[in-house]
């Protein structure tokens, strides 16, 4: 059985940070942020809201624009890299607010990459038990509580938010086709939040250094980004036997717009191949590509469309992509429910 992508969700908190907001703190003006990065403002969670709480609200979008239940449910993957506690998992609390009682739920940490291996880890858990039919998958953050607002080389790019899936039974010949993740360990120092595990606790002494916060190589993940980028979508076209001219959307982290931008047109990509929304919300972390799937989804972008990519890259190093045939009816897939 063949499984893909048929519902799609979101969550953006409600508090807007703009970069005239930012600028009060740091020593550039507000066009410079612009001019680096793209970014315009980005979301920020209350201080009531937690990471499953925005998991949540992205899992009941999805689950109602896929047209099935919580009960229907054999699994929840939620990826991120800033869950609700050291433990238990995230996943077990969205599985408890949205009462899929019957879903084994866990979470999957590979940085910003964290959506999208866990959109493979799950389409694999799907795949080998004939028993299984939908997933929710979902990629959430809340970065606000790890940021320096002092440190313009990171505050500026994050924001808050998630986004969700529900994977499911498709037509033949549609649904995610192939995919590839890798790792790189070597590159661990690159971005990283120093202290609040078992190597380094987060006591008086790190709080001190500011060990609390994310930190980030930014120059070092650039020259990352420039390397992975193209060689998984290159990867990815041999694999599906396509050229990037194929194509019809490829939905990238929204790490930085002007760096996407950049290695997108390096590889060949058009403008239009592209879906962005870097300038309304930032980098959401895990959940940045499917918090823009879900945008391109409700804007008409992928209505009847093709040939889909969805790419990421994070921590780690991580990075991670896979292929997808988008079915033009969404709600094909009704009829394979108990086949």
């Amino acid at each position: 059985m063949q499984f893909g992508i048929i519902g799609t969700g979101s969550y953006l908190p409600s508090t807007v940070v703009s970069n005239d907001t930012l600028v009060e703190r740091l020593d550039v003006a507000a066009d410079w942020i612009v001019d680096r990065t793209g970014i315009r403002e980005r979301r920020r969670a209350l201080d009531t809201e937690a990471t499953s709480d925005c998991a949540t609200a992205a899992a009941r979008e999805a689950l109602a624009a896929a047209g099935i239940t919580a009960d229907d449910l054999d699994f929840i993957v939620v990826g991120t890299s800033t869950p609700d506690h050291p433990q238990p998992a995230t996943a077990v609390l969205v599985q408890r607010d949205i009462a899929a009682h019957r879903a084994a739920a866990f979470d999957v940490n590979a940085v910003c990459t964290s959506f999208i291996y866990s959109l493979d880890v799950a389409r694999g858990l799907l795949g080998a038990d004939s028993r299984t039919r939908y997933a929710l998958v979902i990629g959430a953050d809340v970065y606000s509580r790890q940021l320096d607002y002092t440190d313009r080389r990171t505050c500026v790019l994050f924001g808050d938010g998630a986004g969700a899936v529900v994977l499911g039974p498709v037509p033949a010949g549609h649904g995610m086709l192939t995919s590839r993740m890798v790792s790189d360990g070597r590159l661990h120092d690159l971005v990283r939040v120093p202290a609040g595990g078992s190597r380094l606790a987060c006591d008086e002494n790190a709080r001190a250094c500011g060990d609390q916060y994310f930190k980030m190589r930014g120059r070092d993940v650039r020259t990352y980004v420039e390397e992975i980028f193209p060689a998984l979508l290159d990867e990815l076209l041999k694999d599906g036997g396509l050229e990037a001219g194929d194509l019809d959307l490829v939905i990238p982290h929204q790490a930085n717009g002007v760096l996407l931008d950049q290695v997108a047109a390096d590889f060949g990509l058009r403008p239009d191949q592209l879906h962005h929304t870097y300038p309304r919300y930032g980098n959401t972390g895990a959940a940045s590509v499917p918090v823009t799937l879900d945008d391109a989804v409700r804007s008409g972008r992928l209505r009847g469309a093709g040939y889909v990519v969805l790419i990421g890259f994070g921590g780690g190093m991580t990075a991670g992509a896979s292929l997808h045939r988008w079915a033009a009816d969404r709600h094909e897939h009704a009829g394979l429910r108990d086949g």
